[in-house]
């Protein structure tokens, strides 16, 4: 069954390769979201659309749980805001299944399960960014470690080449 759900915490670019690696990831939609008062102020993230008999959204929550700071609560948190939008109203269920990984971390996790408010999505020249600039300095600094983390924790789950 084809499902969406809302990743937020880091760099879009960024949190848009690592879903966009993913086996039953359909579509990985990149820009800003939002979500009702007091989390209404945009900021950037994906909504991703995929097969929940591919990949479940456990393994969707765990990959972005530990693919950016959701533990640290730093100043830049309104324009990288750390959570997970929910589409269909099931915020304790998203909220549960980040919780399960909190034994992985030393610090609390900060990322909220919040409700869809509205999307953004970025203009053309941004979308797919990693795979139109792979071997620039920011990719290969920042997204390409992740992708190995990645590789290394969730092999099951990566789409071939």
């Amino acid at each position: 069954m084809l499902k969406k759900i809302g990743f937020g915490g880091g760099c879009h670019w960024c949190t848009e390769a690592y879903f966009q690696s993913l086996k039953g990831v359909e579509r990985v939609e990149q820009g800003w979201i939002n979500s009702i008062p007091p989390n209404n102020a945009f900021s950037e993230a994906v909504i991703v659309h995929f097969d929940t008999e591919i990949i479940p959204l456990k393994v969707l929550i765990g990959i972005h749980l530990h693919t950016h700071a959701s533990t640290k609560n730093h100043s830049f948190r309104e324009k990288y805001r750390s959570a997970v939008y929910v589409f269909d109203g099931e915020i304790e269920e998203a909220q549960k299944l980040s919780e399960t990984y909190q034994t992985d971390f030393n610090e609390p996790i900060i990322t909220k399960s919040l409700v869809f408010g509205q999307f953004k999505l970025n203009s053309e020249e941004h979308l797919n960014y990693y795979n139109k600039h792979k071997e620039g300095v920011f990719c290969e600094r920042y997204i390409s470690p992740k992708l190995k983390l990645i590789e290394k924790e969730y092999s099951a789950y990566l789409k071939q080449g």
